[in-house]
């Protein structure tokens, strides 16, 4: 699963729960539920943050009334995390490079993920 999301405000610990996107053109913050995804340009919030945001002078807010949740955690995020425990468990074939032919065959030590084992030197 993702880790969740943390509050673009700096020093603030807490989970967002919201996400603030400014519409430069009309004047106006909108402040609405979590997006999807985190893009560029928005900004996510904790409820305290969203709550209290406030927009400079001659700008208007636009705040969802409702209230602000975390999103839950999708079997999207549990499938995605299956696969890339999957995908670090499988042995990588050898490089073409790592392979020295002009040497003689010694026991093969192995690789583990991005780990490999380099034996000694006669």
């Amino acid at each position: 699963m993702r880790s969740p999301r943390r509050c673009s405000r700096n020093g603030c610990p807490r989970q967002a729960v919201a996400t603030l996107t400014y519409v430069y053109n009309e004047s106006t913050a909108v402040v609405g539920p979590l997006a999807a995804f985190a893009e560029p340009h928005t900004y996510d919030l904790c409820e305290q943050h969203a709550r209290s945001l406030t927009a400079p002078r001659g700008w208007d807010v636009v705040r969802h009334e409702g209230k602000f949740e975390p999103p839950p955690p999708t079997t999207d995020d549990l499938v995605a995390l299956a696969e890339a425990v999957r995908e670090a468990a499988r042995p990588a074939p050898p490089r073409a490079d790592e392979v020295d032919l002009d040497r003689p065959t010694e026991p093969h030590t192995g690789r583990r993920g991005h780990l490999r084992v380099i034996p000694p030197r006669p």
